[in-house]
């Protein structure tokens, strides 16, 4: 419902926009599969940048976190973008799937950055500890967390290019 208490189609079908994405389906939602699509393309993309820079398979990338490109960035920029263009990008939606994207971004390169550096600290220090010292035996904290700024940078392109494909796929067998 929007603010006038109509639907948003009636909303967009008064304007003569309506959109051209079905949502009777969890399947047919568009934004909500940009950013799953742009999710999974990022996992995937890290254990070819780790086989890239290792020459290792490392198919724990698949469900890890940090690594390039960020999945977090590129899941919440497609949200963002899906539902700019589907909504606009002067609505509310957007303005509010903005903010989260901002601050889901901001977090990956500050907090978890520096919760990852810490742990490497603290890795080392127990690593060097005695063998009778009662952390000696620790499990180690893990390390990679967040993402240098050029990761979440490269994960926002990622979603901004999956959410823009989705939608001129979306839109092309629409136009007559």
């Amino acid at each position: 419902m929007d603010e006038g208490g109509g639907s948003l189609n009636s909303t967009a079908t008064a304007t003569g926009t309506e959109p051209s994405y079905p949502s009777n389906s969890i399947f047919s939602n568009y934004p909500l599969l940009s950013a799953l699509f742009a999710f999974a393309i990022a996992q995937l993309l890290k254990v070819f940048s780790t086989w890239y820079k290792e020459n290792n398979w490392d198919f724990k990338q698949l469900v890890g976190s940090g690594g390039m490109p960020s999945s977090h960035s590129a899941t919440v920029a497609a949200l963002a973008v899906a539902i700019g263009f589907q909504q606009g990008f002067g609505g509310s939606q957007f303005g509010l799937a903005l903010i989260l994207a901002l601050v889901v971004m901001y977090d990956a390169t500050g907090v978890r950055l520096h919760a990852g550096r810490q742990a490497e600290v603290l890795n080392q220090i127990i690593y060097e500890l005695p063998s009778e010292h009662p952390l000696a035996e620790s499990r180690p904290l893990r390390e990679l967390l967040g993402h240098t700024p050029p990761q979440v940078v490269a994960g926002a392109m990622l979603g901004l290019v999956t959410a823009a494909t989705g939608h001129f796929l979306f839109n092309s067998g629409t136009r007559a």
